[in-house]
């Protein structure tokens, strides 16, 4: 089922062990492609598996891959634009809540393009009390190289002139409500 630009989702993170991690109460769908899923989300309600529940502060695209064990976050700060990705399942889309398994391991690139793969202590903890095959940890360390590559050549999110694009269409939806 393909959604329609404009249309609102929510989010649900899980863990391997298929408890819920965190929920976004409400995304904003950009573009379908075979490939992908785009959102927008601005202030949203996020709540955490202990109940505790914030708002994001800024302005987000996130994109969502079918085929990749990856999902990225443009996060744009007042101080630069950032992005948080994670290491997680390809998603599966569930009566418009897009679910994915986070695996842990997260890059964080900053505004001057630098990167820091973040959790790694975490992922061995719940790669032993979950465990994770070696078949799981093989696929997740490969898409991690493949994250990286894809940032280093600045493709998909990481290209600075497509992920404007996707930001003025974002915007555009917003105002048009």
């Amino acid at each position: 089922m393909k959604h329609k630009v404009g249309e609102k989702i929510q989010i649900h993170c899980y863990k391997h062990n298929g408890k819920i991690h965190r929920i976004w109460d409400e995304s904003t769908v950009i573009e379908e492609t075979d490939d992908y899923l785009i959102c927008g989300n601005y202030k949203t309600k996020v709540t955490e598996n202990d109940g505790r529940s914030h708002y994001t502060k800024e302005e987000a695209l996130v994109f969502f891959y079918k085929h990749s064990w990856f999902n990225i976050i443009a996060q744009f700060k007042d101080f630069g634009l950032f992005y948080y990705c994670n290491i997680a399942s390809p998603y599966i889309d569930d009566e418009n809540t897009i679910k994915y398994i986070d695996y842990d391991l997260d890059l964080r690139v900053f505004p001057d393009g630098g990167y820091r793969i973040l959790d790694k202590n975490e992922y061995k903890y719940h790669k032993k009390i979950m465990n994770y095959s070696a078949d799981l940890d093989l696929i997740i360390n490969k898409e991690l190289e493949s994250l990286i590559k894809m940032k280093t050549k600045n493709e998909g999110p990481f290209n600075k002139v497509l992920l404007n694009e996707y930001l003025i269409k974002y915007q555009n939806i917003l105002n048009n409500k």
